[in-house]
């Protein structure tokens, strides 16, 4: 049996467990990863790319962001469409120059990746973590099997960050949390397609005939969603269909939406997700394991690497400081993040997605909402800076 001792052992080379190891190297902390999926698989998985100011600053900061500074597209407002008026909200004017950048999950995945394998990181691919043994005591044991092999990681601590179905949440007393759960009556269709986008920044749009999404990956690439019912099927939509209802959707005076070869259609359901405490003892959850938030705001990504942050700190503390209060503290700080995203990911989800009749009572609150960001400064700073992400410091006020 191989034994492989280090001090944080990582369940996950997803974003988060990837900039945590990253993050704990600059350091000085040891980490060790183990993944069960293969590398082509991690990086080949697309994923929504919208990367908030906090996840660009803290990449530059940890030197892995050459490739994201030459081919992501930093953007700096997004256009929301209601009944085909549209207005523009400009993010860096509202937000003291704060903005988003454009570059795709499974590309910071890439570069993650083969940047701790240059730095000789242990990252074991097709990996599983079969056990978690001892996360009540200061010598905790990931059990994993690698090439046919069982092996154990002996450690200090535990960071899980191996997704929704992963066995760091799994693993944690059933009564050692309270969870949270929506889910929405409906999904998206998403595309993604060989033409150029139709737009230099991202449409959201509510229509009579249903939410539209008009996003983007590249130059060359477009991603384009609509809103469709639950029960749906990729097969009930052919390639003209979904370019005439992306059409009438995102529809707008004076604009004209591209059209080209299709070449991934998927439909993802929309849902929120998440745990009041996610650690137990010395197991700590990151990223999709402690929660998830519908796509409408962007915040999946972004909520990881900001509890990846939380975590860094408290490690840094235990290691440097031989105390434990920062790790003590982790979910408390990190569900302040998490709520105000929940929060946000739902008033988007809400605001343009059609879930009553047309006309009705609350169709005109959504308008009333929409109407409301053109009239009022203050408001469409509201969504701006919670779009861009909010600094970390705005969290330390609250109690």
């Amino acid at each position: 049996m191989k034994t492989i001792k280090t001090q944080v052992g990582i369940i996950g080379a997803g974003p988060a467990g990837l900039t945590l190891a990253h993050w704990l190297k600059k350091h000085g902390i040891e980490a060790v990863i183990i993944e069960h999926r293969s590398r082509e698989y991690i990086q080949g998985r697309v994923r929504a790319g919208l990367l908030e100011q906090n996840t660009v600053d803290i990449l530059k900061e940890l030197g892995l962001a050459d490739r994201l500074v030459k081919e992501g597209q930093e953007h700096h407002g997004v256009y929301l469409n209601f009944d085909g008026k549209r207005v523009r909200v400009p993010f860096g004017q509202l937000t003291g120059g704060r903005n988003i950048t454009i570059y795709g999950q499974q590309e910071v995945v890439k570069d993650l990746t083969e940047a701790w394998l240059e730095k000789n990181g242990q990252l074991l691919f097709e990996a599983p973590a079969l056990e978690l043994e001892g996360i009540e005591t200061d010598t905790p044991k990931i059990h994993f099997e690698h090439n046919g092999e069982k092996g154990i990681i002996e450690c200090d601590f535990i960071a899980a960050c191996d997704g929704f179905h992963g066995l760091g949440r799994k693993s944690m007393p059933k009564d050692a949390y309270k969870e949270y759960s929506v889910t929405y009556p409906f999904s998206w269709l998403g595309i993604l397609a060989h033409v150029a986008p139709s737009s230099e920044e991202l449409i959201y749009a509510y229509h009579e005939r249903g939410f539209a999404l008009h996003s983007l990956r590249s130059e060359k690439v477009s991603r384009l969603y609509i809103q469709v019912e639950n029960d749906d099927h990729v097969d009930n939509w052919s390639d003209e269909q979904i370019w005439e209802e992306l059409s009438v959707r995102l529809g707008t005076e004076g604009w004209k939406l591209n059209s080209g070869p299709i070449f991934e259609k998927s439909i993802t359901p929309m849902r929120s997700y998440f745990i009041d405490n996610m650690q137990h003892g010395r197991l700590f959850l990151a990223g999709d394991a402690a929660h998830i938030v519908p796509p409408t705001g962007g915040k999946g990504l972004n909520l990881a690497v900001a509890d990846v942050k939380h975590l860094v700190d408290g490690f840094r503390d235990f290691y440097e400081k031989a105390s434990m209060q920062a790790l003590d503290n982790y979910s408390t700080i990190a569900l302040k993040r998490i709520w105000r995203a929940q929060d946000f990911s739902n008033f988007m989800t809400t605001l343009f997605h059609k879930q009553y009749e047309h006309g009705s009572f609350h169709y005109q609150l959504q308008k009333a909402k929409f109407d409301y960001i053109q009239l009022s400064e203050a408001y469409a700073m509201t969504i701006a800076e919670n779009y861009v992400g909010l600094p970390f410091e705005s969290f330390e006020a609250l109690d």
